[in-house]
């Protein structure tokens, strides 16, 4: 598999590169947000490992221009540890957040579970489509259609949705959520569940304000009802 490392300080860059090439992977780096954005456009990339300070452009709006054509999954790295840094990062399109300085064995762990995630369902023996209602998902190509109209999902809002759909009117807690879809010891807090159930809902629902599928239990959480 391919990562793509963005982040301008060098010799950290090939500290990271080092080590996942030896865990097999082929690893292309870049060092400013322009760069990066050119070769996650014009390379088949399977993963970024992107800096939040970048010359340039910085990570946030790399991230968001990356999600205007590629959904390929991302791992946001951050000198900085505020809370809503990170909720931040993950609205614009990232799927993972690791705060600098880190452990290289945790930024590998974070980067094989995304990995995981992305993995197709037919290799993990789930029916590789399945439609509930109006909507269906096709895990090979993790893609989402919603009356025949394909929607386009990041990474993690995908795997909402297909937890959601598989589990047709159980309520989730926002912790709940957040240990299944991020893991359990994922650092940041359930405002990140908000988020991605707000712009899923921007995503799949006609109208957002008053949801079709994904509902709230108001002091519990969010359940899924089909259409």
């Amino acid at each position: 598999m391919k990562i793509l490392i963005v982040d301008d300080e060098k010799l950290l860059v090939k500290g990271i590169k080092y080590n996942f090439e030896q865990e097999g992977f082929t690893v292309l780096c870049a060092y400013d947000g322009e760069e990066a954005i050119k070769m996650a456009y014009d390379k088949s990339i399977d993963l970024i490992i992107l800096d939040l300070m970048l010359p340039k452009i910085d990570g946030l709006a790399v991230c968001q221009k990356v999600r205007e054509f590629s959904n390929v999954p991302i791992v946001m790295l951050t000198a900085k540890n505020e809370d809503m840094d990170k909720i931040l990062g993950l609205e614009y399109g990232a799927d993972d957040y690791l705060t600098k300085p880190f452990n290289i064995l945790e930024l590998k762990a974070r980067v094989k579970a995304v990995l995981r995630r992305m993995t197709p369902a037919s290799s993990q023996g789930k029916d590789s489509v399945i439609s509930v209602g109006s909507i269906k998902l096709d895990y090979n190509l993790r893609r989402a259609t919603i009356a025949d109209k394909t929607v386009d999902l990041t990474a993690k809002e995908f795997d909402l949705l297909d937890l959601f759909v598989c589990n047709s009117g159980k309520v989730y807690s926002r912790e709940n959520l957040l240990d299944i879809v991020w893991g359990y010891d994922y650092p940041g807090d359930v405002r990140t569940v908000d988020v991605h159930v707000r712009r899923l809902r921007e995503k799949i629902e006609p109208n957002p304000a008053e949801p079709t599928y994904i509902h709230t239990k108001w002091g519990v959480g969010y359940y899924f009802n089909e259409a």
